[in-house]
Parts: structure tokens; sequence; C-alpha cells
């Protein structure tokens, strides 16, 4: 099986878990999935001052910059395998 499919079938298993993530996870579960599906953020957050949820999404996936697409989905598995457990 290829990274990609790899890769898919974690997002596919982290939208059924048996229990929610707490908010860190997700934030890191969708800053990776940005980074690995759509590379590095635009440079500035373009929504409403008082989107506090799109802020902080905004800001996780920022941090990943630089990140390689492959690395981001390694990263995203592997969380996503911890979850399993």
């Amino acid at each position: 099986m290829t990274l990609k499919e790899t890769f898919e079938q974690a997002v596919a298993t982290s939208q059924s878990l048996s229990s929610r993530p707490d908010n860190d996870t997700l934030l890191g579960l969708y800053s990776l999935y940005k980074q690995a599906t759509f590379g590095n953020c635009s440079d500035e957050f373009t929504g409403n001052s008082f989107d506090f949820i799109g802020k902080a999404k905004y800001n996780a996936w920022k941090k990943r910059a630089g990140m390689s697409a492959e690395e981001a989905m390694n990263e995203y598995i592997a969380i996503v395998e911890r979850l399993k457990a």
C-alpha cells in the first residue's frame, strides 16, 4: 500500500473513532491534513476577528509551514494509530 493510500485510510479511520479526541489532537490532525493535502497556508488569516475556531485552525496549520506532504502524512497516520489503540 502506498503512503497516500495509507493516509487516506487513516483519514477515514479518524472519522469513525470510538471516542472523540481532545481539541489539541483535533487541531493537530486538522493541520497535518491541510499540510499534507494543500501545502503551506496563506500568509495571513482572512477570517472574521471573532472566528476563534477558524483562527485556531489557521494558527495550527501555519505552524506546519515548510513540512513536506510526506512528513505530514506520516505524522497523521501515527496519531490515528495511537488513537485507535
